[in-house]
């Protein structure tokens, strides 16, 4: 079992950048696929990024392919989103969340959720 925190979201100006984190209170990340989900008001839960045990393949929803990076380290037992060139229609809560298969692309393949953080960016 895993608990995650999710961390660094906040009022952003269109074109900012922010780094979101997710840190494991209880157990360690290493033996999860992990991802990135976001939530906007009235809307499902929506995939944005992914990564593997290792770190060594990530996959992206088209919305933030080229301006979202997901990152992991396992040996501080946290899990990054980068992003860059940022919209007002990637205001959302985002969430991070570990499964134990591979590759995870929808939200029912996540075992584990965090709490989310919210990411607000104003045009």
């Amino acid at each position: 079992q895993v608990q995650l925190v999710e961390s660094g979201g906040g009022l952003v100006q269109a074109g900012g950048s922010r780094r979101l984190s997710c840190a494991a209170s209880v157990g360690t990340i290493s033996s999860y696929a992990m991802g990135w989900f976001c939530q906007a008001p009235g809307k499902e839960r929506e995939f944005v990024a992914g990564i593997n045990w290792r770190g060594s393949n990530t996959y992206y929803a088209d919305s933030v392919k080229g301006r979202f990076t997901i990152s992991r380290d396992n040996a501080e037992n946290t899990v990054y989103l980068q992003m860059n060139s940022l919209k007002p229609e990637d205001t959302a809560v985002y969430y991070c969340a570990a499964a134990t298969i591979y590759p995870a692309l929808i939200r029912y393949d996540y075992d584990y959720w965090g709490q989310g953080t919210q990411v607000t960016v104003s045009s």
